[in-house]
């Protein structure tokens, strides 16, 4: 699945340019300016607890697509139990790991309006070194004639999906006193089994003591 909206794929590459090599920019470094044609489509959140998940800021499209003002709405309570399960686990993982999360989601009501939103959650630091605000897009994957003029009522999670940006989950949380890891690799050797290979690296332990 992957991105596949315009909006979501530009507000990806202005945050991953914000963040380096760190696992998340902060908060405070977002400007409005470089974003402000994705700015109707985009939100903030922040993460009060694993179960509260609270907009800060929606943007205007957003709010005209389903009818709501979303500032101080928690986005669990936008959906059924079995996709809030979901959302906590990939949310989760995102604050604790860095992780970003893309949703598919169809949103309708009961006289048979819907559409195809899709869902990117960015994971951002705040004021402590770890991850409790996210930047996002919620944008309609087709944009029919009637969305903004009717309430979309329903939710549906459709699929779901975790983007590493490194390739590989990264602490939120990093000590500053951590030893380097494996200061000095000299050479590494290829590890084949069931299928898979591997990378091996020779520690410190490996070499003779001469070495």
């Amino acid at each position: 699945m992957l991105m596949q909206e315009s909006v979501s794929q530009a507000l990806y590459s202005y945050w991953n340019s914000l963040r380096g090599d760190r696992v998340a920019p902060k908060r405070f470094e977002i400007e409005p300016s470089c974003i402000s044609a994705s700015l109707p489509d985009t939100f903030i959140l922040e993460r009060i607890a694993p179960s509260a998940l609270r907009f800060r800021l929606a943007g205007t499209r957003i709010c005209e697509a389903f009818g709501i003002d979303f500032r101080g709405v928690n986005l669990f309570r936008l959906f059924d139990d079995a996709d809030v399960r979901i959302l906590e686990r990939q949310i989760a993982m995102s604050a604790s790991d860095g992780a970003v999360c893309v949703f598919r989601i169809k949103a309708g009501n009961a006289n048979g309006f819907s559409a195809d939103f899709e869902l990117l959650i960015l994971p951002l630091t705040h004021t402590r070194n770890t991850i409790d605000r996210f930047l996002g897009a919620l944008t309609p994957m087709n944009r029919p004639d009637w969305l903004g003029t009717v309430v979309l009522t329903q939710r549906k999670l459709i699929s779901h999906e975790i983007v590493w940006p490194n390739g590989i989950p990264l602490p939120a949380e990093i000590p500053q006193n951590r030893p380097p890891i494996m200061p000095a690799i000299r050479e590494a050797r290829i590890v084949r089994s069931n299928r898979r290979q591997f990378r091996v690296y020779e520690g410190g332990l490996g070499r003779s003591d001469n070495e």
